[in-house]
């Protein structure tokens, strides 16, 4: 009999880690992944293209739940999954990320006794001002199975006193995406369209509430970036939230008629990373950024006090920085040692298959035990 497994997603990230399980366990026979969309957060437009770049269906499931504050999303989340849930039991719920509804839909489906894993588990920052350490933390401490992606997800949660029988370290699912997408990545050859020389420009993302939603950091940092586009050409496709922000705060006039800075609407996947791929250097306050460019080799300034990717620091290609200490920072990259040819174990681009391999290790197990049901 054929095992239910429902991939549940809420935003463009959760995606990029959902694809790669998605297409490898439906190449099992014994496997029927089902895409659940929450809906926390949703653009028709832009998921139709970023559907197809990862070669998704449409979700099986959508709950529609759409924004709010923390509190309302995770708790419609929660009720509206509890009833798709009632209506039809998965033998596995697989929760990604970091996000609301991530821990909402983790609480929905341990109360009712169903089994679920959290894909990239153990991330910590230390910050518990970070609405996502606080999803982190909770969602961890109920799954039923935890899949690391390095040793530092490992010691956080062993540390935090949760059974080493549950965790599995299976290496970093975005790589998956990365390596997945490449050829068609290459082929957008979004520099090229753009004018930019390869290699002798960089690529700016700002979003984080801590960054653009205090005004005399926006300032500071716009202030920045205008001085950094005098040493190096700089491409910022702008964040609807920054931009809003930019224009509340009186920045926005000013920083795009600073030259050598190009400005462009949100990118799709593939368009975006074909800009990361061919640039010198990337300055943002993303999480998966981080990851990206440490596998790519790309200098990556991380616009944060901390980071819950900390072997991206120590292994990678990041740096932990602030508005006054950026320039500095980007001056002496030359002087910063970058192993170009050092990989991150296991960042190979088959985390998928470990995950299914558990999996089945799983399924199998309580068959020989339990007739059949992870439920």
């Amino acid at each position: 009999m054929k095992k239910i497994i429902h991939l549940i997603a809420a935003a463009r990230p959760n995606f990029m880690k959902i694809a790669p399980l998605y297409h490898a366990l439906s190449l099992e026979t014994w496997a029927i992944p089902v895409i659940v969309h929450t809906g926390q957060h949703y653009d028709e437009n832009m998921f139709a293209s970023f559907f197809k770049d990862l070669n998704l269906p449409k979700p099986h499931i959508s709950l529609g739940i759409g924004s709010g504050t923390h509190a309302e999303q995770t708790g419609r989340v929660m009720i509206a999954y509890e009833k798709t849930l009632m209506e039809a039991r998965p033998d596995l719920v697989v929760v990604v990320g970091d996000v609301n509804s991530t821990v909402a839909c983790t609480l929905a489906a341990v109360k009712l006794g169903i089994k679920v894993a959290h894909l990239e588990a153990g991330l910590r920052s230390g910050d518990r001002s970070m609405p996502e350490e606080i999803n982190r933390v909770i969602t961890d401490a109920v799954a039923d199975y935890l899949w690391t992606p390095s040793p530092d997800g490992d010691e956080n949660l062993l540390r935090e006193g949760i059974s080493a029988k549950k965790i599995t370290r299976v290496g970093n699912i975005m790589i998956d995406s990365l390596v997945m997408m490449t050829p068609a990545i290459r082929e957008e050859k979004e520099a090229k369209k753009k004018g930019l020389p390869p290699g002798k420009y960089g690529v700016v993302t700002l979003h984080r509430p801590s960054n653009v939603d205090d005004e005399s950091k926006l300032m500071a940092l716009a202030d920045t970036l205008k001085r950094v586009s005098e040493k190096i050409p700089m491409v910022f496709p702008v964040h609807p939230r920054t931009e809003n922000k930019l224009k509340e705060y009186c920045i926005w006039d000013q920083l795009i008629n600073t030259p050598n800075m190009t400005f462009l609407e949100p990118l799709s996947y593939k368009s975006f990373m074909s800009l990361v791929f061919d640039c010198r250097l990337v300055i943002t306050d993303s999480g998966g950024l981080q990851e990206e460019t440490s596998f790519l080799r790309i200098p990556c300034f991380t616009l944060r006090p901390n980071t819950e990717r900390p072997v991206t620091v120590i292994e990678g290609t990041n740096i932990l920085t602030t508005a006054d200490r950026l320039l500095d920072d980007i001056s002496n990259i030359n002087a910063k040692a970058i192993n170009v040819n050092k990989k991150i174990h296991l960042w190979d681009g088959r985390a998928a298959e470990r995950v299914v391999k558990n999996i089945k290790c799983l399924l199998d197990i309580r068959l020989a035990s339990t007739e059949g049901s992870l439920g």
